[in-house]
């Protein structure tokens, strides 16, 4: 499946964004998906995560402030980031598990800046 990110952008600190994630060449709805950052000189990280029974993954430093959804009709997934930090600032990425083996397809990152 082919991914596209999009939404990201500069916003101030407890601003917040909403990040899409189109999918196209196979339907997702069986797959999970999931979002997973980069910040400068560190490693990728994983975000948030979805399965196709809705069941939802955070890291502890997102909850109560991110939420995953997807949109099965548009073949989309969403990351609703509210309260955003200084610290969430970095490339987001969205990813497909197609059949729970782990994440096989990524799309080509979108740039958060959240300035202090």
């Amino acid at each position: 499946v082919q991914l596209q990110a999009s939404g990201g952008g500069l916003v101030q600190a407890g601003g917040s964004l909403r990040l899409s994630c189109a999918a196209s060449g196979r339907t997702f709805t069986n797959y999970k998906m999931g979002w997973f950052r980069q910040a400068p000189g560190k490693e990728r990280e994983f975000v948030a995560a979805i399965t196709r029974s809705t069941s939802t993954y955070y890291r502890d430093s997102v909850k109560g402030r991110f939420t995953i959804s997807k949109d099965n009709a548009k073949n989309t997934v969403y990351l609703q980031m509210n309260s955003l930090k200084p610290e969430d600032t970095a490339v987001y990425y969205c990813a497909a598990d197609p059949n729970g083996t782990g994440y096989r397809d990524w799309g080509q990152g979108t740039q958060v800046t959240v300035s202090s």
